[in-house]
């Protein structure tokens, strides 16, 4: 599977970058993949790296590039609960720090980036994203209406903000989406009134609590990882990739 390290212009500066495409010298559907708030590190390149081997063209941009390249902190092989607040604390700040004006400047760099590689193809894309990433995923395809042709989000605070920002959000959306909600995240009623919203909206959706999963399931390197649940994922993102991005697909 090749690989490459990349670095995407942005209008501050530069953000570094993984991508992982498919070894067959074709062009190949382009996805966006925005890392949880522990950033891009062995795991999240797996990941990447076994959607790739689908058909696709993955890139993941450290979005916390503007304090320093990946790795942005020393983190363990494994995040468990006994370090996990420490490792918190030292990214909150970083998550603080991206603004709404951040993340929808990056996400224009991004796309362009993404749909200006060589192994690219034309036509849509899609987006998907772990923890706060799945807000960026969300926050990146309703800015992008007509570009994103799917967007995913897991164990991501998608749906907690107040309903009149929520409703800003989703009335913006023209792509697919799917949502898994980890049981810690999402309760059942709020997992309602998330579902009204995007039904109010009009948007084409799936959105469901994962069953016996907490915050993080999707990641083999914490206590949270599910195997189940990383599963059910890809059972839910790769059909949902297939139906949309099926007009470039190889």
């Amino acid at each position: 599977m090749p690989t490459k390290t990349l670095q995407i212009p942005t209008a501050d500066g530069h953000a570094d970058a993984f991508a992982a495409f498919p070894d067959r010298g074709e062009r190949h559907p382009g996805v966006l993949m925005y890392a949880d708030a522990f950033g891009i590190r062995p795991v999240l390149r797996e990941m990447a790296c076994e959607l790739a081997g689908h058909g696709y063209y993955v890139l993941v941009p450290n979005f916390f590039y503007r304090h320093g390249p990946v790795p942005l902190i020393e983190l363990p092989e494994h995040i468990g609960e006994e370090v996990r607040p420490a490792v918190i604390a030292q990214v909150m700040p970083l998550i603080e720090a991206h603004t709404a004006e951040r993340i929808l400047s990056d996400a224009d760099a991004y796309l362009r980036f993404l749909t200006g590689q060589p192994e690219v193809g034309t036509g849509p894309v899609a987006v998907t994203g772990y923890c706060i990433g799945g807000l960026l995923a969300m926050r990146t395809a309703a800015a992008h209406p007509g570009q994103v042709a799917a967007v995913a989000g897991f164990h991501g605070p998608v749906g907690a903000d107040d309903p009149d920002s929520r409703h800003r959000l989703l009335s913006r959306l023209t792509a697919q989406v799917h949502l898994g909600h980890a049981e810690t995240d999402m309760t059942p009623e709020a997992l309602g009134e998330l579902n009204q919203a995007l039904d109010a909206a009009g948007v084409g959706y799936t959105s469901e609590i994962y069953p016996g999963t907490v915050h993080g399931f999707t990641m083999s390197d914490t206590d949270a990882f599910n195997p189940a649940a990383l599963q059910r994922h890809w059972d839910r993102l790769l059909p949902l990739l297939g139906r949309t991005l099926k007009q470039t697909a190889p």
